[in-house]
């Protein structure tokens, strides 16, 4: 394969050796989100932590929710700006970086790991759906509340009725932590983040390794993929399965890319096996086995092969608790609506408005708009497998999972962690690139943090602690964009001139 270029890396400014500063700072942000998450965290009704002192003064008074928000917020932008400075104080990304970087991961990790889950409470409803496969019952027919005091146990009530998207083998991790924990809420968020935190484990191996194929520095690219603030909320702090899945995802490519294709088809398909979507990897996964000058009859033959033992291993996968194919709707039947903040959504509103003014259904217009969109991102990532630079087969992948996702009428805040660490492992420019990215980990952070807030409803406010997080985020952003002397470079500093691409490796 041949490596994408990564960017010619800056000089290594003065406090490059004192990455410590940025990765303490980093720690008592997280420290600060921990202690806000106690506040306004969420914590399931049946928790006995709901009877703790620290807890009740946290929850029960609004200047204890007051605090507790401005405290999530400052600890959220905190980590934003240590994210940041640790990327500016190893520009040189020599000796020593990867250290850095995965010191800096763990030391932010620990204080999310222990807190009260925020930014999304996903982790309840896989307790819920543990709970349905050890009472016999099936969840991708059933949901979560056929089960008695399912609500008390923390689940979004969004949840109540939906079928599961998850495959089978989360399914009996879920139901394996259930087993374990007697569905004990407390207990049962920290064992999730333990299935999770496998996940970050094997980006955290594996991303140096596949930036390495590339020619591209490993630390510079784990501190761009996993070392991020949305990627340690989300799969630390939120717990989401995705974790376990990307972690897979990128394990498989990088088997697949050094010629191990078993290995690699085994750990992509056991990341479909925890979400589906990555089912979009196995065309990659097959031009990685047929290799880069392959022609089209050894690449159908390496695609059949792949799926052919994909679904052998899928279909092993779905004989125990009867599960069989029944992940499959997720990949048929979406979830309906969409985010204003998608481009598919926001194109989509003002098209129904236009659509409205001029006497038309504005709902038909921008329903139609965002399932043109859809389809266009199928036939792009279909484009994507089909041509394309033979020896950047994993760049291609990056670009594929990218455009699905950002086509998308609904995107989550973690969806854009898909796809970054195959670009990060393939090469992100100090440019317009990375500056994509630092805009796009913010809005998400700093979008989490006034919109996924557990009050109480009894509990008087002197003020709405949503919009409180708002002006605080809001006052945050401006002064690492305007005041911050550091971090304001980094989005208007004049960017450099694009380093040539490299030239090919010779044909594996």
């Amino acid at each position: 394969m041949t490596p994408a270029s990564p960017g010619a890396p800056a000089p290594a400014p003065p406090a490059a050796t004192r990455a410590w500063v940025a990765i303490l700072q980093g720690g008592v942000g997280s420290a600060l989100m921990f202690v806000g998450s106690l506040g306004i965290g969420w914590i399931a009704v049946a928790s006995p932590m709901v009877r703790n002192r620290l807890v009740i003064a946290l929850r029960a008074e609004g200047v204890g929710v007051t605090v507790s928000t401005i405290l999530l917020t400052v600890g959220a932008l905190l980590l934003i700006r240590s994210w940041l400075r640790l990327g500016q104080r190893l520009a040189a990304w020599g000796p020593g970086s990867l250290r850095a970087v995965v010191t800096a991961i763990c030391a932010w990790s620990v204080p999310l790991f222990i807190a009260v889950p925020i930014f999304s409470r996903d982790v309840y409803a896989y307790t819920g759906q543990g709970r349905l496969m050890a009472e016999g019952m099936n969840p991708y027919t059933t949901g979560i509340s056929a089960l008695n005091n399912w609500f008390a146990l923390g689940a979004d009530p969004s949840w109540a009725e939906n079928r599961t998207p998850y495959g089978p083998l989360f399914l009996w991790l879920a139901r394996g932590v259930v087993g374990l924990t007697g569905a004990q809420p407390d207990v049962s968020v920290l064992l999730f983040r333990a299935v999770a935190g496998a996940g970050v484990a094997l980006c955290v191996v594996y991303i140096p390794k596949l930036a390495a194929l590339h020619g591209v520095n490993g630390a510079r690219a784990l501190w761009i993929a996993a070392a991020n603030p949305l990627f340690l909320i989300s799969f630390v702090a939120s717990a989401h399965n995705d974790a376990l899945m990307l972690g897979l995802a990128v394990a498989g490519t990088y088997f697949a890319a050094t010629r191990k294709p078993l290995w690699g088809i085994a750990l992509v398909t056991a990341s479909i096996a925890v979400k589906p979507i990555t089912v979009l990897l196995l065309p990659f996964i097959g031009l990685l086995w047929a290799g880069s000058a392959a022609g089209w009859g050894r690449k159908a033959w390496c695609w059949a092969g792949t799926a052919g033992f994909s679904l052998a291993l899928l279909l092993l996968a779905g004989l125990p608790y009867g599960l069989g194919l029944g992940w499959t709707w997720a990949l048929l039947d979406g979830t309906p609506g969409y985010t204003g903040y998608a481009p598919s959504g926001f194109g989509g509103q003002l098209l129904e408005l236009a659509g409205n003014a001029v006497g038309l259904d504005g709902a038909v217009v921008g329903d139609v708009f965002r399932k043109v969109l859809q389809a266009a991102a199928v036939a792009w990532a279909g484009w994507l497998v089909l041509r394309g630079d033979p020896q950047r087969v994993v760049r291609r992948l990056g670009l594929a999972f990218a455009v699905v996702v950002l086509f998308s009428p609904i995107i989550q805040p973690w969806y854009v962690l898909w796809f970054i660490p195959f670009l990060a492992a393939t090469g992100i420019r100090d440019n317009w690139q990375i500056k994509s990215v630092y805009v796009a980990v913010s809005f998400f952070v700093v979008f989490g943090a006034q919109d996924q807030l557990s009050v109480w409803n009894f509990v008087s406010l002197p003020v709405d602690v949503s919009r409180l997080a708002f002006w605080v985020a809001l006052a945050g952003t401006l002064y690492l964009l305007v005041a911050d002397v550091h971090t304001r470079r980094l989005l208007f500093a004049r960017e450099p001139a694009a380093p040539p691409l490299p030239p090919p490796l010779p044909p594996r």
